[in-house]
């Protein structure tokens, strides 16, 4: 024998803000006013740009760049120059530029980061 159970919810009203005079809202967006102040977003950490030092100005450029910017032109001049360990990938060979940024001659890339953040402020 199969019982069925029914159970009968109870339906919330749903209440509803009352929407402004189409006409004033319509007219607000038209003239480019916002109903709401825009939100000033600060730039975080890796967006901040950052004055690189001469070494690294050497390979990146002198002007002012962010974090992402620096490691995307560093590892332009690592492919352009060849600068990578045919046996590990991940090695970085440094040539002058690099030694003077990186103090040594061979890096991973995986510490590159923290060679490149003690030459940009």
């Amino acid at each position: 024998m199969i019982l069925q159970w029914s159970v009968e919810m109870p339906v919330k009203a749903i209440d509803k803000k009352p929407a402004k005079a189409g006409k004033a809202a319509a007219s607000e967006k038209a003239e480019g006013k916002s109903t709401k102040a825009p939100a000033k977003k600060k730039p975080n950490a890796l967006q901040q740009p950052l004055q690189p030092s001469p070494d690294l100005a050497a390979v990146v450029g002198d002007g002012k760049l962010t974090r992402g910017e620096v490691v995307s032109k560093v590892w332009e001049y690592i492919k352009a120059g060849n600068l990578q360990n045919p046996d590990d990938r991940r090695e970085i060979l440094a040539d002058d530029k690099l030694r003077a940024v990186f103090g040594k001659d061979k890096v991973t890339m995986f510490e590159m980061n923290k060679h490149l953040a003690r030459h940009l402020q």
